[in-house]
C-alpha cells in the first residue's frame, strides 16, 4: 500500500516562511512527477508546483519567485520551501505523486496539511 505523508504546515505571519515535506512509503517501483496542490475555502484545488523525476520544475504564477520545490529521490521525499508568504497563500496543501506499482502508474495524494498566513 502506497502512502504519502505530509508535514510542516502551521500558522505563520505575513512575510514569513514555512517548509513542507512529503514522504512516500510502501511498495512501488518508481516515482515520476511529484507536486504540491492547494485548496482554499470555497475554491477549487489548484496546482502550486511540480517537479519531474529529474529536476524540471513548473510553478503557478502566483508563487513564482517565492516558493521552491525540490525532491530527494533517495528518501522518496518532495519539499516545498515557501518564502514571503501572503494571506492569500492560506489553504490546505496536498502532496501528489505519480507512482509506478505492479498494477501500473497511479496518482497518489497525501492527507493535506493546513497552512495559515495571518498576523
Amino acid at each position: 500500500q502506497v502512502q504519502l505523508v505530509e508535514s510542516g504546515g502551521g500558522l505563520v505571519q505575513p512575510g514569513g516562511s514555512l517548509k513542507l515535506s512529503c514522504a512516500a512509503s510502501g511498495s512501488f517501483f518508481s516515482i515520476n512527477t511529484m507536486g504540491w496542490y492547494r485548496q482554499a475555502p470555497g475554491k477549487e484545488r489548484e496546482l502550486v508546483a511540480v517537479i519531474i523525476s529529474g529536476s524540471s520544475t513548473n510553478y503557478a504564477d502566483s508563487v513564482k519567485g517565492r516558493f521552491t520545490i525540490s525532491r530527494d529521490n533517495a528518501k522518496n521525499t518532495v519539499y516545498l520551501q515557501m518564502n514571503s508568504l501572503k494571506p492569500e497563500d492560506t489553504a490546505v496543501y496536498y502532496c501528489a505523486a505519480d507512482i509506478e506499482t505492479w498494477v501500473g502508474s497511479s496518482r497518489y495524494w497525501g492527507q493535506g496539511t493546513q497552512v495559515t498566513v495571518s498576523s
